[in-house]
């Protein structure tokens, strides 16, 4: 006799609630249809479901997202980092506490040894047929910003030799539930054979039929739900072991909206303004932005992040900020529209000749015109770099390119080569290959939980109040 198993599984929402309701309402007709065949099925969410750039998700500190995950009859989730380190510890520590589902992460850990409730390192799951799935989850190893917020995440493959051996000893099926991205995944296939599938995300990459590596079927369905995965893994009770196994992702965005959801986030959204409406700052004249010019308030946001840091200097990229401020009363909806980003401030050590080649980077045409999507930038260009604490001298070449004549620090010291300096920045940069220096940098200390928005509205208050004698 053989038996299908249908699990079925989204990744890497990030807030994405407009495609939320297009969400339900496939799962409720594909699980109507296997509950009426009787055939056994099960939800997943591989993580990223929380996005603090959407206002619904900042108000309710990503409260909300669960709840729509349980209203979506969700079975099994794991975290991102979207959930892990853009929140305080105790926002962390309490996001699951209303959860109708459970979520495994076995590399997470509390650094006080005082684990949440809801988290379990693996989940053991036994049909009416006596059939026994084991799974785990995985999240992204982001020490850095984890440690500061007093978590830590072990390495994936020492956690997976830690509980293999008994899921292999319980499982007829193991399932990893993977925020590690597509080659950590192809490298867990490789290692372990006792592993069946990979359901996957965090690189948000789009494996329509899903790929098979070594004896594992690996999956993932792209990003913001565009796309939802299936997985369908048919067990033959006679023979005792899976015969086959079968990936596929469907495009939902042409299906209608389920209208009782679409309604939840109309309440939900109505109540996020209520929340992040309070003014913070009434301002009396308009505060505009101009990407590829002079922008005062990024100019003074620069300041404050200097300044509070206590940095030698500070360089902040005229896009974080995606529109300006009209005369009147400023609200945390309006801080939070105007820089939605999860990014912290971070301060890198550079030496002089580090520095200088950052500066020239940060003002070449192919840097403020980069269209950037990830690294926590939800902006549309990342926009020419503002400079706190340094002389930034530019020319034009005969075709018309800008360089970089001379760097000196405010004072008008020069910049010694070979000194080292504590410059501050947006963590965006420390990714990638953007400002590769910074990234390289051996020594990166994050600011969390603050993010640059909290520095913005502390600047407002500070620099821009009408209020001000």
């Amino acid at each position: 006799m053989e038996e299908k198993l249908y699990f079925y599984y989204t990744n890497d929402l990030h807030s994405n609630f407009e495609q939320w309701p297009r969400v339900v309402t496939y799962l409720n007709e594909a699980r109507t249809l296997r509950n009426k065949h009787g055939e056994l099925n099960w939800t997943i969410d591989i993580g990223d479901h929380v996005d603090r750039s959407h206002p619904i998700t900042e108000a309710s500190m990503g409260r909300a997202n669960v709840r729509l995950l349980n209203d979506a009859d969700y079975d099994f989730v794991t975290i991102g980092n979207n959930e892990g380190i853009t929140m305080s510890h105790q926002d962390l520590y309490h996001l699951y506490d209303e959860a109708a589902f459970e979520v495994t992460c076995a590399n997470l850990h509390s650094t006080d040894n005082i684990q949440p409730p809801w988290l379990r390192p693996t989940v053991k799951i036994e049909t009416a047929q006596g059939l026994r799935i084991g799974m785990i989850g995985l999240t992204a190893p982001f020490n850095a910003f984890y440690e500061l917020l007093n978590w830590h995440v072990s390495p994936e493959f020492e956690v997976l030799d830690k509980y293999m051996k008994d899921l292999e000893q319980y499982a007829d099926i193991i399932i990893v539930m993977s925020h590690l991205g597509i080659t950590v995944d192809q490298e867990i296939a490789r290692r372990y054979d006792a592993v069946d599938a990979i359901i996957g995300g965090h690189t948000h990459h789009l494996l329509r039929t899903g790929e098979y590596v070594n004896n594992a079927l690996i999956t993932a369905a792209g990003k913001h739900c565009v796309y939802i995965g299936e997985v369908i893994l048919t067990w033959d009770h006679k023979q005792k072991r899976l015969v086959k196994k079968e990936a596929y992702t469907t495009d939902i965005t042409h299906l209608e909206k389920d209208a009782e959801t679409d309604q939840t986030l109309r309440s939900m959204q109505k109540k996020a303004d209520s929340l992040l409406g309070e003014t913070v700052v009434q301002i009396d004249r308009p505060l505009d932005v101009n990407w590829y010019g002079s922008t005062p308030i990024v100019q003074e946001l620069a300041n404050t992040v200097m300044e509070w840091t206590k940095a030698d200097a500070a360089m902040l990229n005229n896009g974080l900020l995606l529109e300006g401020l009209p005369v009147g009363a400023v609200t945390y909806k309006d801080i939070h529209r105007i820089c939605p980003h999860p990014i912290n401030p971070v301060v890198v050590d550079l030496k002089g000749n580090e520095l200088i080649e950052v500066v020239r980077a940060s003002l070449t045409k192919e840097f403020t015109q980069l269209e950037l999507k990830g690294f926590g930038f939800r902006g549309k260009v990342l926009g020419r770099m503002m400079f706190a604490g340094l002389q930034v001298e530019t020319a034009f070449h005969n075709n018309g390119e800008e360089y970089v004549k001379q760097v000196l620090f405010q004072n008008g010291a020069p910049i010694d080569p070979d000194r080292t300096y504590y410059i501050a920045t947006a963590d965006t940069f420390t990714f990638g290959r953007l400002l590769p220096e910074v990234a390289k940098s051996d020594s990166k200390h994050y600011f969390v939980p603050e993010f640059l928005r909290d520095l913005l509205a502390q600047t407002l208050r500070a620099k821009f109040s009408s209020n001000q004698a």
